[in-house]
């Protein structure tokens, strides 16, 4: 697997997905801070990934503690998760591993833990989290390469692959499983502008594991599927409604309308965690809007004009009616997803829903 997050050392390593393709770099965390600005600034992406980071975090947090009693461990601890919660508002997963953290911190205080307990129980969560990420991944990977034809192109966007994840990844663990299944795969990545994650690092993923990739710039995708091209559109989700509505990297909706447009099947792949039933419909999706930078520069070179007024969502709704089915790590869910996406969270169980 790649090495998107993992411990070394006592400190939280990352690979610095900023970087990639053109250097692989890691950035190394010993505070809840630390992980709290490279979730902010991009260190890390992918809504899996960032909740792995968190619960990882806050471990660091609880560790570094010199607190001598369990009621100033507490301040501390809910301290780093405040600070973790405000990184970035679209990623359900985020919010779920810290809820998660702090039931797990709740119940071991009310059992009546010492400091070292707690900081022990804490510790082993975190790593129940990232491995449950990658088990999942793997899981809905399996269900997912049914939809794949033996022989066929996938056409992704953004990146959902192991750097989104703990390991693996969710639509690319898709195109991952489907390959190990012996089909004969190739995708074609949307670049997925402003940010390039798709020609930066979906294109990496795949090159180096052997799958043909083809990059297209995100305006290409309507043109490509008009010529026949693509069998599936398979991509991922920061957060998903009850109702089925998807929060996605911007542009993700477009790529939806064009495929019901030209009669192709859009699949949407992600582990329960991101499965928000609190959140009825994509309306009450909080869409986060990031640096205009990100938009009139490219690295140090200027693109846009002074003056230019710059609107930059970083995630768009896709609503349900053009999903064909959501892929998790319990099956796929089918319309109508209110129904399906509620069993599915309950096959999983309570500690796997978000809060």
């Amino acid at each position: 697997m790649l090495p998107t997050i993992d411990w070394e050392d006592g400190e939280v390593v990352m690979v610095d997905q900023r970087k990639l393709p053109a250097k692989e770099v890691y950035v190394r965390s010993k505070t809840a801070k630390d992980v709290a600005k490279a979730i902010k600034t991009m260190v890390i992406r992918g809504a899996p990934a960032i909740g792995v980071a968190a619960s990882m975090g806050v471990v660091l947090e609880v560790r570094r503690s010199s607190a001598t009693g369990t009621t100033q461990l507490a301040t501390e601890f809910y301290r780093a998760c405040d600070l973790l919660a405000a990184t970035r508002p679209t990623a359900v997963n985020l919010f779920w591993a810290i809820e998660r953290m702090k039931r797990t911190f709740a119940d071991a205080m009310k059992a009546g833990q010492s400091v070292d307990e707690l900081k022990d129980t804490i510790d082993a969560e975190a790593k129940r989290v990232h491995d449950e990420d990658v088990a999942s991944c793997r899981a809905l990977g399996r269900f997912g390469a049914e939809v794949v034809p033996a022989e066929g192109h996938v056409l992704t966007h953004c990146n959902a692959g192991a750097l989104a994840t703990g390991g693996y990844g969710t639509a690319l663990g898709v195109v991952r499983a489907a390959d190990e299944a012996g089909k004969k795969v190739a995708v074609f990545a949307d670049e997925t502008r402003p940010f390039l994650q798709g020609a930066r690092l979906t294109a990496w993923e795949l090159l180096r594991d052997g799958i043909e990739t083809t990059v297209i710039t995100d305006g290409m995708s309507g043109a490509l599927m008009r010529s026949g091209r693509v069998d599936v559109v398979v991509v991922g989700a920061d957060r998903i409604a009850a109702n089925g509505d998807v929060a996605n990297k911007i542009g993700t909706y477009t790529v939806a309308v064009l495929a019901k447009e030209h009669g192709v099947p859009f699949y949407v792949a992600a582990p329960v965690s991101t499965v928000d039933l609190a959140t009825p419909d994509g309306s009450a999706i909080p869409i986060e809007e990031r640096d205009t930078k990100e938009i009139t520069h490219l690295g140090a070179a200027q693109l846009a004009p002074d003056g230019a007024d710059v609107w930059n969502p970083a995630f768009d709704v896709t609503p349900a009616r053009f999903v064909t089915g959501i892929i998790t790590d319990h099956g796929i869910c089918r319309p109508p997803f209110t129904e399906s996406l509620r069993a599915a969270c309950e096959q999983a169980g309570a500690p796997n829903r978000p809060a």
